[in-house]
């Protein structure tokens, strides 16, 4: 019987929590708002020397964000007028040597990916920002981008939209 009641208690504190929306799992701050937009985000990495072209790559990042948003919050995703709003570019996507053997051929390459992001909180005024958010993904120089991408892409994708979201929303 102390059981059920113990379980019945922590279930009704945590669905008091979240239904007051005092706290939330994902620490996000949303404020009053109600609504997210997030603009493509043009791929002018490809425009800079030494960069590779990775045909919807630009796409591909847009839609990460705004899955990670969708997913970690309960703003709706709009296309227009939102209370937030994330815009932005993908400046910088390229692969570079990283270590050399003793016979001074390339052991490991990153690939670097960086954008630039424009965050408006219509809500909430002193919330606004523009900042830069870049991350890497090592491998072996023996393995082709085109074989690497799509684990690169996951792991550099994540780690971008968690930073994006965490300087927008976090309140950690």
């Amino acid at each position: 019987m102390k059981k059920n009641g113990f379980k019945i208690g922590l279930l009704g504190f945590i669905l008091s929590l979240y239904s007051c929306g005092a706290y939330n799992f994902s620490g996000a701050d949303i404020g009053t708002a109600t609504s997210f937009q997030v603009n493509f985000f043009q791929n002018y990495a490809d425009q800079s020397p030494g960069s590779t072209i990775v045909p919807g790559l630009d796409r591909d990042f847009t839609l990460a964000l705004q899955d990670m948003i969708n997913n970690l919050t309960s703003l709706s995703l709009t296309g227009s007028n939102g209370d937030l709003l994330y815009e932005g570019e993908i400046v910088e996507y390229k692969v570079i040597p990283m270590t050399a053997t003793s016979d001074q051929r390339t052991a490991q390459n990153r690939l670097t990916m960086s954008v630039n992001v424009r965050f408006y909180n219509t809500t909430k005024d002193d919330a606004d920002f523009e900042r830069r958010f870049s991350f890497f993904y090592d491998f072996d120089a023996a393995a082709s981008l085109t074989a690497i991408q799509a684990a690169a892409h996951e792991e550099i994708f994540e780690r971008l939209t968690q930073d994006i979201f965490n300087a927008s929303l976090g309140n950690w």
